[in-house]
């Protein structure tokens, strides 16, 4: 039936103003209005319509992405949103274009790595869409090693340009999203070579195409990679391979913020710190965590909204059968996935306050937080991206055999999210990188250097490797003193070790991959602290409504404990915690999720959502699954005729036995 909430007496359980939830999701009134604004403004356009997206060609899904990108761009100048407005509104869109690296990539390198005259001539090009670029690094050979890229950029001193050539199959550019088919220039990423000799990695702004015909320039070799996986997913973006035969550009088009070449051909150091270029990493790594906290929470919704209205077993007399909500086995899969939407979300509120932060100090020439912030950004982009990857798949099935269908918005949400795995940082190559940091930090604790940021526990050395949890009964663990000291020592306890480990190898780098795989959950453990710790500090900030401090007090224990529980080997074997303090924790955490139980549906009602955005029949605001269900299945192409292509040719000649004498 139209018209109907069946989800309407879950909401009437809510124990808190869910307006209110809206906003501190949100991060503020104001960030919410323009939420909520540009979500409605989608929801209502036709020309954003979604759900045959699926059932597409690729040629018909890209063009169908091209005039999606095109109205998106009108409505915005028609509109004359802010820079704010803007965003909100592609991202509800919703569908990966090139519009993505345009912003996300292309103008924030030129922004973080191209001269004050650079930003003057590119950037009024690039906002206006007058150019359209994207972000040429990754190669068919090379992808995190950025330094094994093959790509040359020659300087001719005869001519004052640089000579960019692929001299091998495997230095073709691979992977860049929007230069397969749409993009006028990319920030191509070249080693540059001056007088016969190499000087790094650097980037190069370079035209791909004609701005009169789109035809590639000359030495150009461009077009798309081929079909991703999923179906519609992730194939609306074009992907692109692009190869160069010494094709020249000029001098100037060298991103010279931080080292210019000069008319002679003499590479000179600028007085810009070269630690600025990981400024612009920090941004891009920043809006990844959040994008993890969107994702995370459309399936967190999904999955709670549909889990409420399924109902399955439990009658013994021909009753109603119980909520698949209500089983416990359901709540402990479920809950501790909607506990992490929220605790991405509040991460990625602090890494915003971090990059500007960052930002700030860099400007100032006070590099003093970078080392931090960089490994503190990577490693919360693995954590999270990792993390919210194999939620969708989890949620995809709690929600049983319906979940499996395009419908459900599960498997096309999926096939979207998991490259966040691997782009912009292989994640445990990231990892990685935070372990040589942490063991970097570890080693510097007897000469006297303080550690900062998300390493500033470690200055408690002695504490931490002393300390004995004080828990005697369940509700202790609800102390987030408690939960803090227990995940501080875990952490510290485990880079001590391999630390110590590390030391019994004469040859250091030997040591480091021997050990890689100790050294990453040693990453990892580090990692979940801050996102415990900052969900923590959220609670500690003027949060309106009791009501809402209470379930977010809830959401907060419900992702710690749940991770004490997921890695009690560690808890155990750094002797943090004792075993029956372990069974304690486990008591505390069903306790906890019978007290989010009768606010679920609430809790994800304050993500504010639109039916449009999530692009489900089973998370539907008004829970109408079945009849959804039903009608999407009708949609399908293969329903437009009754008896099937193919009929006569195949299926007949098998009833009739008379394969033998059918031409197949």
């Amino acid at each position: 039936m139209e018209g109907v909430d069946y989800l309407a007496h879950e909401r009437n359980k809510a124990q808190f103003d869910v307006d209110e939830m809206k906003i501190v999701w949100a991060g503020s009134r104001h960030a919410f209005d323009v939420s909520d604004r540009m979500a409605r403004l989608v929801a209502s356009d036709p020309v954003f319509q979604k759900d045959n997206r699926a059932m597409l060609s690729r040629k018909v899904l890209f063009k169908n992405t091209l005039r999606k990108a095109a109205h998106a761009w009108k409505r915005i100048i028609e509109l004359r949103l802010s820079e704010e407005e803007a965003n909100q509104l592609r991202s509800y869109v919703d569908e990966p274009a090139f519009t993505d690296l345009h912003w996300g990539m292309f103008v924030p390198a030129i922004k973080g790595q191209g001269t004050e005259d650079q930003q003057q001539k590119w950037l009024p090009l690039a906002h206006k869409m007058q150019i359209i670029g994207c972000y040429a690094q990754t190669e068919l050979g090379h992808g995190s090693n950025v330094q094994g890229l093959e790509t040359t950029a020659t300087f001719d001193p005869a001519t004052d340009e640089f000579v960019i050539h692929s001299p091998t199959l495997t230095s073709s550019k691979w992977w860049p999203g929007g230069l397969g088919k749409v993009s006028t220039h990319a920030v191509v990423y070249a080693r540059l070579i001056t007088g016969g000799q190499e000087h790094g990695v650097h980037g190069f702004i370079v035209q791909l195409r004609s701005l009169d015909d789109h035809m590639p320039l000359p030495g150009i070799t461009v077009g798309d990679i081929g079909m991703k996986f999923g179906s519609g997913a992730y194939n609306t973006m074009d992907n692109g391979v692009l190869r160069f035969d010494h094709v020249r550009i000029p001098r100037n088009q060298m991103l010279m913020r931080v080292m210019q070449v000069t008319r002679e051909g003499k590479c000179v150091q600028s007085n810009v710190p070269r630690q600025l270029i990981y400024g612009t990493m920090v941004y891009v790594r920043q809006t990844i965590v959040s994008d993890a906290s969107s994702a995370l929470s459309r399936a967190v919704c999904i999955a709670t909204r549909y889990s409420a209205v399924r109902r399955q077993f439990g009658s013994q007399d021909g009753g109603i059968e119980t909520q698949v909500i209500d089983y416990k086995t359901q709540q402990s899969r479920l809950f501790p996935l909607l506990a992490s939407a929220y605790a991405f979300r509040f991460v990625g509120e602090w890494l915003k306050w971090l990059y500007l932060d960052v930002t700030q100090r860099l400007q100032a020439s006070d590099f003093s937080t970078l080392p931090e912030a960089h490994a503190c950004t990577a490693g919360l982009k693995s954590l999270t991206t990792s993390a919210t990857a194999d939620a969708i798949e989890e949620c995809r099935k709690l929600c049983g055999g319906h979940g499996y269908l395009t419908s459900s918005g599960l498997p096309e949400l999926f096939a979207v999210y998991v490259p966040a795995c691997t782009y912009e940082g292989d994640n445990v190559v990231l990892l990685l990188q935070v372990a040589r940091f942490l063991m970097k930090t570890v080693s510097q604790l007897g000469s006297g250097k303080k550690p900062v940021g998300t390493t500033a526990y470690m200055a408690r050395a002695e504490d931490l490797l002393q300390c004995h949890c004080i828990v005697q009964r369940a509700e202790d663990w609800s102390k987030p003193s408690v939960i803090l000291e227990a995940f501080e020592a875990r952490a510290f306890r485990m880079c001590v070790a391999r630390a110590q480990s590390l030391s019994k190898f004469p040859n250091p780098e030997e040591g480091f991959a021997e050990l890689s795989a100790d050294l990453a959950e040693a990453a990892i453990a580090h990692c979940q602290l801050i996102v415990v710790s900052k969900f923590i500090e959220k609670l500690e900030q003027d949060i309106p409504g009791k009501g809402v401090k209470q379930q977010l007090e809830i959401l907060c224990n419900i992702y710690a404990l749940n991770l004490l529980h997921k890695h009690l080997g560690d808890f155990l074997s750094t002797g943090c915690i004792t075993p029956k303090q372990a069974s304690l924790a486990n008591d505390h955490l069903r306790s906890l999720y019978s007290q989010v139980r009768p606010n679920a549906i609430a809790l994800v009602d304050a993500f504010n959502y639109t039916d449009h955005y999530l692009g489900s029949v089973l998370g539907r605001y008004d829970g109408n699954v079945y009849q959804k269900l039903y009608e999407a299945a009708w949609k399908d192409p293969l329903n437009d005729s009754v008896v099937p292509d193919g009929y006569q040719e195949y299926i007949r000649p098998m009833l009739k036995q008379q394969l033998r004498n059918a031409r197949l």
